[in-house]
């Protein structure tokens, strides 16, 4: 992928400490959510796999832990489709090409999609004791990640499957330092080159924030199952309120999208618009000219972005009156 990843390191370490739970209160997207492997495409999840990516800085020497917030399926927060059966493995995975392989980039989850070393794993089924509450997965040395020069960091990759089932398992994420508390990583990072998320209840604005490097012509947002259900804005220091194309039940949608020159080495704020009332879930992945998947981070680099906008002023010539 010809993302000039050198960029990312030189602002890790500006991120807000609350880049560590996926998904973000700033993208006001409430869970992720994996379904079972016989769940209906309809459903938002086009393939039952979720791959997460958090990076801890080259100079960080404590251990770290990936906590999942409610991993099991058929409590308090799931989607559930009559008789409780669905199971879902999580499954941390470092050292060599655990980020680099170019089939871990991808959003479809073929090929080595599941490289590197094997850390930790378990599989999750209907358990009441992780209803509403957290699993830690570690602790981890981060000399277990993959080293990566270009992003600064040591990278752990969390995979998520849907094994089998039709329910859809709602779950979140959090990067730490400690084993039973939330406790941000300084300089630590997460980002994902695909989402499958449910939409807040409620009428709002959700947010995925892509990261335009100087290689970037054009990019396409993918979306899938949004129901049409409102708009999908992109915004940048170049762009207000450019419209993207939105899918209807169980359809892929796509558009196309120029980037201007001043909106290379920044960051790209897509906002998912929902109008109604209810449940949504949805998949959405962006990728440039190449056709790669851009990876998108839970606390946008830089900033949301912000509209610069190029005022004329017309001055009239004066009559000498008063």
């Amino acid at each position: 992928m010809k993302i000039q990843l050198i960029l990312f390191s030189l602002l890790l370490f500006h991120l807000n400490t609350l880049a560590q739970r996926v998904p973000n209160e700033v993208e006001n997207i409430d869970y992720l959510i994996t379904y079972g492997a016989q769940a209906a495409l309809s459903l938002g999840d086009d393939d039952h796999v979720q791959i997460l990516f958090f990076s801890v800085p080259l100079n960080y020497k404590s251990p770290v832990y990936i906590r999942v917030y409610d991993p099991d399926t058929g409590g308090t927060h799931d989607e559930i489709h009559g008789i409780v059966n669905t199971k879902t493995k999580f499954s941390v995975y470092g050292g060599n090409e655990a980020f680099s392989n170019k089939d871990a980039q991808k959003v479809n989850p073929t090929g080595k999609f599941d490289s590197g070393s094997l850390l930790a794993s378990k599989i999750f089924g209907s358990e009441s004791a992780y209803d509403a509450n957290w699993y830690t997965f570690g602790p981890f040395n981060p000399l277990q990640g993959e080293r990566s020069e270009a992003i600064g960091g040591y990278i752990f990759k969390l995979i998520v499957e849907g094994l089998q089932g039709d329910d859809g398992n709602q779950y979140r994420c959090f990067f730490s330092e400690q084993p039973t508390l939330n406790r941000s990583i300084e300089g630590a990072n997460a980002f994902a080159y695909e989402y499958t998320f449910k939409l807040p209840k409620a009428k709002g604005i959700s947010h995925v924030y892509p990261f335009i490097d100087r290689s970037v012509v054009s990019i396409t947002q993918n979306n899938f199952d949004y129901d049409r259900d409102g708009s999908i804005l992109i915004y940048s220091v170049a762009k207000n309120r450019h419209e993207g194309t939105t899918s209807g039940d169980n359809e892929w949608a796509k558009s196309k999208h120029e980037m201007k020159d001043a909106e290379k080495n920044t960051t790209l704020d897509i906002q998912i618009q929902k109008q109604s009332q209810g449940e949504n879930a949805m998949s959405l992945y962006i990728t440039n000219q190449y056709d790669e998947a851009i990876p998108f981070f839970a606390i946008p680099i830089g900033g949301p972005p912000k509209y610069k906008y190029d005022l004329k002023v017309t001055l009239k010539p004066s009559t000498g009156q008063n």
